[in-house]
């Protein structure tokens, strides 16, 4: 059966942004909801701009059942060309990649995304030539190599008025000023210096205009190897002990060479290791951590258990779900990251000793792992300003290589490694596990790893700061010619409005106390560890049936109850480290002070949000942390109001907007991945031979097994 909507009486256009241009499109195209792997759906237009991939039903005309959660950039059927993933085209029933130029134009398109939505849409009832055209230009635009200024970033800057509120109070460290502040921030200004040597990148490209190194280094070793083997400052701790990091020098050299550099190198460690009043500690971490091929490899498998079509594929891979997440070995790969970071934090905490990461370009591993140890150990990190700040210290002006390890050009797949979305699914981890420490919350980094695609900001398109600013000059299409003024993701309120700002905020941050009630609010705190998940499997219920086995692979698969592996003796830890890490678990924690994740295996959990929050069966209705954080929007809410009030009875009006917080009324209606699916989209039973269903239906106590569903959900939450 086949539920259709009619086709659009009226004509519906699609809302092009300033630079956006309309380059093909294609009418009558049906567009399946394939929730229950039935062919239900809609009629609509499908669009391709230089921005995006939209399709337009007759919703799209109407603002009237516009989500709370709105992104004003990218909709709910928008797919932006960087988002693309994979194309595949549906010939009698078969599956084929579309690359290139096509000879033969498929009866169906789907379209993965890198946020894993799936879009399934049927072209039988389009005219042969809009096929022709919709579909070679989705292939083309979406897949094809491009120039760096074909990007929309460029468009979109010259053509869009620069009205942004300057009110960011982000730190851009564009400029020598904010190096020298953050010196002075983290008490580093004793031993290290803010230095001016690259100024036109006289030194490397890749280099910052403006980094800090030890106060010894000389200039003259700075431009000796265009900074390679030069220690570059990340983070002071409080104890003076400071993490640094280092460009590598190439493997593969003559003997010669590698003498006059491992000379230098030495030269090098004698002024920063000076025993037994300066340790030094150093850390390849090509040789202690996986490789990016490793990583993208993992990545590539993880994902696809999540890039489901239709419910039966879902329910076809739940019964093997734990053997398929634990082959994929990214929750390994985030252990492992996690541990390394406890590592370090143990030297600067515990030895106070310095600590040196090495990596051939020090732009991947090395800002995973100095971000996640000052989110670890500096509470300023774990703001949302301070993390911002922190991203653009480490990674944008940092020197990743954003465009390459995202592909967003098309042009290497084998520079690709999703190296920053490791890093949010382990600051998810940490999240998730002590959410009062942080003023964020997992909404705003799941929207963070969206804003990787969405090609308006310039903060991830480019390699380094070099590439950014010798590309800001161009000519704008108003024809004053000048430098293109990009916008910077940190600004929220280009993509949402006060509303949905209100869910990047935690309404349970633990504000930081002032220093004479420091004692007492310290000891109020409780460790959560008690609440962990058994390793051991849980017994089994006298009492089973259809509903309650799968209910029991979906919590397993929401909570993560055994996922990845415990810290086995082959892998133990060094003593101390164990003993530092046992010893932090076993106090109560001090939310402003040093964070420890917990990584012993079913601690490491997939985030749900981001990875399962286009699937409906994996949805838990009127539950989840959202049920808790509607009642304390709703209560901020109140509070705001009465506070109104009593300011006017004292004829003291404030002029805030009390509607800063969302209203969340209803929330029993709520799904648990709210606010990202919507209620509109419900779960349905999932699709089981007709045998199967005529053996549930003969049984007498199918009733009572559905409010045994209920029930296992309620006690689960």
């Amino acid at each position: 059966e086949i539920h259709i909507k009619e086709p659009l009486e009226k004509e519906v256009n699609p809302r092009l942004l300033p630079g956006e241009l309309l380059l093909c499109e294609a009418s009558t195209v049906y567009k399946y909801v394939q929730e229950d792997g039935s062919n239900r759906g809609t009629y609509g237009k499908l669009v391709c701009t230089n921005l995006k991939i939209s399709f337009l039903d007759d919703d799209s005309a109407s603002d009237d059942n516009e989500p709370q959660f709105k992104n004003k950039i990218v909709g709910e059927n928008d797919i932006t060309l960087q988002c693309v993933d994979q194309i595949y085209g549906v010939y009698d029933e078969k599956k084929k990649l579309l690359t290139g130029q096509l000879r033969k134009y498929p009866e169906k398109l789907i379209i993965y995304c890198k946020d894993l939505r799936v879009f399934n849409f049927c072209l039988r009832y389009t005219k042969e030539e809009e096929v022709k055209r919709i579909v070679s230009g989705i292939v083309h635009h979406s897949q094809t190599p491009k120039l760096l200024k074909r990007l929309f970033l460029f468009s979109y800057a010259s053509a869009a008025p620069n009205n942004t509120d300057g009110r960011n109070q982000t730190v851009m460290f564009e400029t020598l000023e904010d190096w020298r502040d953050e010196l002075e921030r983290t008490k580093g200004n004793v031993k290290y210096k803010a230095v001016t040597t690259n100024e036109g990148y006289r030194v490397s490209e890749k280099l910052p205009l403006y980094f800090v190194v030890p106060i010894c280094i000389s200039e003259e070793s700075i431009l000796k190897y265009e900074g390679r083997g030069i220690p570059i400052w990340c983070w002071s701790c409080h104890n003076g002990a400071a993490l640094l990091k280092m460009s590598a020098f190439p493997k593969e050299q003559d003997d010669s060479t590698s003498q006059m550099q491992k000379a230098f190198l030495d030269g090098i460690y004698k002024t920063i290791s000076k025993p037994p009043y300066e340790l030094l500690k150093m850390d390849d971490l090509s040789t202690s951590l996986p490789s990016l091929q490793d990583i993208q490899t993992a990545y590539t498998r993880f994902k696809q258990l999540f890039l489901i079509d239709n419910s039966t594929d879902f329910w076809a891979t739940d019964v093997k779900w734990f053997s398929l997440l634990e082959s994929t070995n990214w929750l390994e790969i985030i252990r492992r990251v996690l541990k390394k970071a406890i590592e370090v934090a143990e030297c600067l905490e515990i030895q106070h000793t310095n600590v040196l990461l090495i990596e051939e370009s020090a732009t991947d591993l090395c800002c995973v792992i100095s971000s996640l140890v000052q989110v670890m150990m500096d509470s300023y990190s774990r703001t949302k300003s301070g993390f911002q700040s922190l991203i653009q210290k480490e990674w944008v002006i940092g020197g990743h290589a954003f465009l390459d390890r995202c592909n967003h050009l098309h042009k290497s797949e084998k520079e690709e490694a999703p190296v920053f979305l490791l890093l949010l699914n382990c600051v998810w981890q940490l999240v998730q596990q002590y959410p009062p420490a942080f003023e964020f919350t997992e909404t705003y980094l799941t929207v963070l790893s969206d804003s990787l695609y969405v090609p308006i900001f310039s903060t991830f398109f480019f390699n380094s700061q070099h590439q950014r600013d010798t590309n800001k000059s161009g000519e704008s299409l108003k024809t004053q010619s000048g430098p293109f003024r990009f916008l910077t993701v940190w600004d929220w309120s280009v993509q949402f409005d006060p509303k949905a700002l209100a869910f990047l905020n935690n309404p349970l941050y633990a504000e930081k106390p002032k220093p004479d009630r420091s004692q007492r609010k310290t000891a109020r705190f409780k460790h959560q560890r008690q609440l962990s998940l058994p390793l051991t499997q849980a017994k089994p219920s006298t009492k089973r049936g259809f509903f309650r086995e799968e209910t029991d692979h979906l919590i397993k698969n929401i909570l993560g109850k055994r996922i990845g592996k415990f810290i086995n003796s082959s892998d133990e830890p060094p003593n101390s480290l164990r003993e530092f890490y046992d010893s932090w678990h076993s106090k109560p924690v001090d939310y402003h002070g040093l964070l420890l994740p917990r990584i012993d295996g079913p601690e490491i959990k997939v985030w749900a949000q981001r990875y399962l929050r286009w699937i409906p069966e994996a949805q838990l209705h009127g539950g989840g942390t959202i049920a808790t954080a509607a009642k304390i929007l709703d209560l901020m809410e109140e509070v705001q109001s009465l506070q109104v009030k009593m300011d006017e009875e004292h004829s003291q009006a404030v002029s805030g907007d009390i509607h800063s917080v969302p209203m969340l009324r209803n929330s029993a209606r709520l799904s648990s991945l709210f606010p990202f699916a919507l209620l509109q989209r419900q779960s349905v039973k999932p699709a089981l031979p007709t045998s199967t269903w005529k053996d549930l239906e003969d049984e007498d106590d199918l009733v009572k097994r559905d409010d045994e569903f209920v029930d296992l959900t309620g006690d689960m939450l």
